[in-house]
């Protein structure tokens, strides 16, 4: 599912911002799609965090060995056997306790998309093992929302420092200022910035 102000995003951003107008040219047939349940997305979130793309994308399908269906009730079932995928223990563990919110109830997944962005990223961050980032990338990845900027997304930084600091370290201030211009479509211009980095999509 593509987001329905996808389109409408696109051409706001790249009549502000010719860096994106020239990475929007260059990737015209490739969308933000919503792909799974609300627990599949924070679990696979959770194993991408601090490490590349292709390496949690190895890490999650040697998880879905164990967990064809990424339910909370197989996760739980597996959980002794997660470290061997690949996954440190911590993050095992991270995976198991979120597994049990979601099979005991006591996160309320069905509320979150009619709440605000932080109301969700508060509730969210409640569970051990699920900081700002993780929140905002299932903003972004599952609830779609339109204008999240992810400011501690190591690829968001590397992308800003090239595409307009000349590979500069950039700070959190100078990516919220440049992100002033992209609002209220900052999903969408992170969404392409990415992109500049790795043509193949991420999905959660």
């Amino acid at each position: 599912m593509t987001p329905g102000y996808w389109l409408r995003a696109k051409r706001a951003l790249a009549r502000r911002d010719a860096v994106l107008a020239r990475i929007i040219r260059a990737h015209p047939r490739i969308a933000l799609a919503r792909r799974g349940e609300p627990f599949k997305t924070l679990a696979r979130s959770i194993v991408g965090q601090q490490i590349s793309v292709k390496a949690a994308e190895s890490v999650w399908n040697r998880v879905l060995v164990l967990a064809p269906d990424a339910t909370p009730e197989q996760m739980l079932k597996a959980r002794r056997r997660l470290p061997g995928c690949g996954l440190s223990q911590r993050k095992a563990e991270y995976i198991a306790d979120l597994a049990r919110h979601f099979a005991e109830g006591t996160i309320h997944a069905r509320d979150w998309p009619d709440m605000e962005d932080e109301a969700v990223i508060a509730e969210l961050v409640q569970v051990r093992g699920i900081g700002r980032w993780t929140a905002e990338m299932f903003l972004v990845f599952n609830l779609l929302r339109p204008d999240v900027l992810p400011l501690d997304d190591l690829g968001l930084q590397r992308a800003i420092s090239l595409h307009y600091f000349d590979g500069e370290s950039v700070t959190r201030e100078r990516m919220r200022e440049l992100g002033a211009n992209w609002a209220p479509w900052r999903s969408v211009a992170t969404w392409y910035l990415w992109r500049s980095l790795d043509p193949v999509p991420v999905e959660y």
